[in-house]
């Protein structure tokens, strides 16, 4: 791969993967706690869990894992691909300040690592960011079908045929599956349920927090990613949605934003 001088580890932006995350990598792995490792880091206990959970969504494997335990219970810890991720981002690091020609072939596997920290260095007001890649692409009239292999699950985008044409989508192409929070409907794990939402991803909830008004629910999809729908605290009350409980998350194919690396 071609290296250049725009090419920066320091700075957190579009493209990278900021010092701040791989610190908090680092941070898991050497208290085991997610917990000790915000308050190491200086920053709250749901910022911590939202950035893990961003970078398990963007990972195409993922980097923690958690054990059973209350909500500052149970164990955290680093998965061979996290820890991988860490050894190349230092390494790349210091390669990078002793001889930037280098960067790209002093490193065996940093080219793979490289569209990782791209992954997790993205920057949007989607709350659900899933990697991935093009299973297929069914064409209309007017708009086509995407449907996204997001490992484990998949998610179907409809978009148009001038969308499909200037991001160069096709079968096997890396992209990105977009959904705010505000766009899931959360329904009970009926599988004899019907409705016209394309997207129908199952699994348990693993987070539930309670506002005023609002409650943000994270379910624990069956393919290892995790989903956050924003719902009102009676929807919850309604679904008797608590930690553990099965739920299924509802989302309407034109709801799902693609994008693709530049």
């Amino acid at each position: 791969m071609q290296v250049d001088g725009r090419f920066w580890f320091a700075a957190a932006g579009p493209g990278s993967i900021g010092h701040g995350r791989v610190e908090l990598l680092q941070q898991i792995h050497r208290t085991g706690s997610i917990s000790q490792a915000a308050r190491g880091m200086r920053m709250s206990y749901k910022a911590a869990w939202d950035a893990v959970d961003a970078m398990n969504n963007l990972a195409d494997a993922p980097l923690v894992e958690r054990s059973a335990g209350g909500r500052h219970g149970g164990g955290t810890r680093l998965t061979p691909q996290g820890l991988r991720l860490i050894e190349v981002y230092r390494a790349a690091e210091q390669e990078f300040r002793a001889f930037l020609e280098r960067l790209g072939t002093g490193i065996a596997d940093f080219e793979h690592f490289y569209a990782l920290m791209r992954r997790l260095g993205m920057k949007t007001s989607a709350r659900n960011q899933f990697g991935g890649r093009i299973k297929s692409i069914r064409k209309g009239a007017v708009n086509s079908e995407v449907v996204l292999d997001i490992g484990g699950d998949e998610v179907v985008a409809v978009i148009t045929n001038a969308s499909v044409r200037s991001l160069g989508l096709k079968r096997g192409t890396p992209a990105y599956a977009l959904i705010k929070a505000s766009w899931v409907i959360l329904a009970a794990a009926d599988e004899a349920q019907k409705t016209s939402a394309r997207n129908r991803l199952c699994g348990k909830v693993a987070e539930l927090r309670k506002s005023a008004v609002n409650a943000e629910v994270v379910l624990a999809l069956s393919g290892g990613k995790r989903l956050t729908a924003v719902i009102t605290n009676a929807s919850v009350e309604t679904l008797a949605l608590s930690v553990g409980a099965p739920a299924c998350a509802l989302i309407k194919a034109s709801h799902v934003i693609v994008a693709i690396d530049v």
